[in-house]
């Protein structure tokens, strides 16, 4: 299944979240942003379940923003699971 999220107070602008049946990252593509910092971010993402990601990713913050492309990667796995 795959879940797009409009991001909210990052560079980037959207995620999409790619999910197994049994809720296992498959890909996550990030549109703006920090082009390696999120590609190797995505990397470390596969094959990982996607609770695992949000409880490492939820509450990351950039700098002196309130969120950041993490936290939102987090927030588009918890509404992609939800949605299932």
């Amino acid at each position: 299944m795959s879940y797009l999220r409009k991001n909210v107070g990052t560079c980037s602008r959207s995620t999409e979240v790619f999910l197994s049946p049994d809720g296992v990252i498959e890909d996550v593509v990030i549109i703006g942003g920090c082009d390696g910092n999120l590609k190797g971010i995505r990397q470390l993402l596969k094959g990982m379940k996607a609770e695992d990601a949000i409880a490492r990713m939820k509450g990351v913050k950039c700098g002196n923003k309130q969120t950041s492309c993490p936290e939102q990667i987090a927030f588009a796995l918890e509404e992609a699971l939800a949605a299932k």
